[in-house]
């Protein structure tokens, strides 16, 4: 933390600059590059036409969009309709100062380090960005003067809540093993081992995480075409709807970068790269760290060409039955392990180890089911039952009777008594 807040003004205006850049170019080419692997996944062409092999067409997007007419629908909060897309694009950015690049390094003959900035509560502070990002989200909905809209941005609401409960639970074993919040100390303190295999029912609790908390396919509810026309955003045009696009894809490249700073060492170098001693010195930490980032944005990619949404009830559930339980419970455990650490007990990597697989074959087990499509399938098992069978068993949604009719359970309850 001593390395911070002593660089002149133009190495803090460069370094912001080049922040911004590198989200805006990683937006550009990560627009690009799902299209094309969407269309390799599933048997077709992706964008080829615009530029070679279709290597502009994102850019082709951008100006498309900032050219076309702004549209404002009648009836609508016009100051709040207008400020939405800014409320969730200005934290998207923001987040991304204290998230460390790489160590101190030489620009010009300055010594400073590759982070923006830092907090001793930094990993919070990305938390409470993002969380105020979502306000941009419901508010478009509500500023729309549309059912659809409002109903996308209700579900955001709901989304966020849910799945920020099991992401801050994810957060509290990464700060009990690291002893700090600060980005930079986190990083540091995985020089050895990254927290990735301390900690792993915490990674697979932060992944599946950040696929809710931004808002991504199969958990793409807040916009799901099928059943809210285009969810939030419907009445969005023009430049608008392109900063909800934007926000979108930063906020991707945020958890994706936190997930590589919390659980893979950040810019420290990947097996057996780190044997060499050059590896974690200079500017070669920043390609370890991209790395790491696209990996995850491919892990992105991925899930929208295999994985169906989800029905909402499925979503909810899994947030609050299964990934916030295993997480209390993986917090006892990992509690406890680093209190017979501090106790001066001589094996304690090898039960934190042992105890993390334990939890995470458990939780990869629970989330076999419902992502499986094992639930469906019992389900339109039971719609193919004989009507006779069905009318036999009990419902699965009980109702009250209507006037006259007899239930299988009163004729039940009849012969009991008799």
């Amino acid at each position: 933390m001593t390395g911070f807040g002593q660089d002149t003004w133009w190495l803090l205006a460069a370094k912001a600059v080049a922040v911004f850049a590198f989200l805006v170019l990683t937006v550009l080419i990560a627009i690009l590059a799902e299209r094309k692997l969407l269309g390799r996944m599933q048997l077709r062409w992706g964008p080829n036409r615009v530029g070679p092999r279709g290597y502009l067409q994102s850019l082709a997007d951008g100006i498309k969009l900032a050219l076309k007419e702004a549209i404002l629908p009648a009836g609508i909060d016009r100051a709040v309709f207008l400020l939405a897309p800014i409320i969730s694009t200005v934290p998207a950015i923001t987040a991304f100062a204290f998230i460390p690049f790489g160590p101190q390094v030489s620009v010009f003959g300055h010594r400073t380090m590759l982070q923006l900035t830092d907090l001793p509560v930094a990993v919070l502070f990305i938390l409470a960005l993002s969380s105020i990002g979502v306000y941009g989200i419901v508010l478009a909905g509500w500023a729309s003067g549309s059912t659809y809209p409002l109903l996308g941005g209700v579900r955001s609401t709901a989304q966020v809540i849910s799945y920020e409960v099991a992401m801050g639970l994810s957060f509290a074993t990464v700060f009990l093993y690291a002893g700090t919040m600060s980005t930079s100390q986190i990083v540091a303190a995985q020089d050895r081992v990254w927290f990735v295999f301390l900690l792993l029912p915490s990674f697979l609790v932060y992944l599946v995480s950040m696929v809710g908390e931004t808002n991504r396919a199969p958990f793409d509810l807040p916009e799901a075409e099928g059943e809210l026309v285009a969810g939030f955003h419907t009445e969005y045009s023009s430049l608008k709807f392109a900063m909800f696009y934007l926000a979108e894809y930063i906020n991707m490249t945020t958890v994706s970068a936190l997930a590589a700073t919390l659980f893979f060492g950040g810019w420290h170098a990947p097996w057996p790269l780190n044997m060499w001693a050059g590896a974690n010195s200079g500017w070669w930490p920043v390609l370890w760290f991209t790395a790491k980032v696209w990996t995850f944005l491919f892990v992105y990619f991925w899930l929208r060409a295999t994985l169906p949404r989800l029905r909402y009830d499925q979503f909810m559930a899994l947030g609050w039955k299964c990934l916030i339980p295993v997480s209390l419970l993986w917090v006892m455990v990992a509690a406890v392990i680093r209190t017979l650490r501090n106790d001066g007990y001589q094996h304690w990597t090898a039960v934190l180890v042992i105890a993390s697989v334990v939890v995470a074959f458990g939780l990869l087990l629970y989330l076999r089911r419902p992502l499986s499509g094992l639930e469906t399938r019992e389900v339109e098992r039971k719609q193919r039952q004989p009507l006779h069978e069905i009318a036999e068993a009990e419902p699965r949604f009980p109702t009250p009777p209507l006037p006259g009719e007899v239930t299988a359970g009163a004729i039940k309850e009849d012969a009991r008594g008799t």
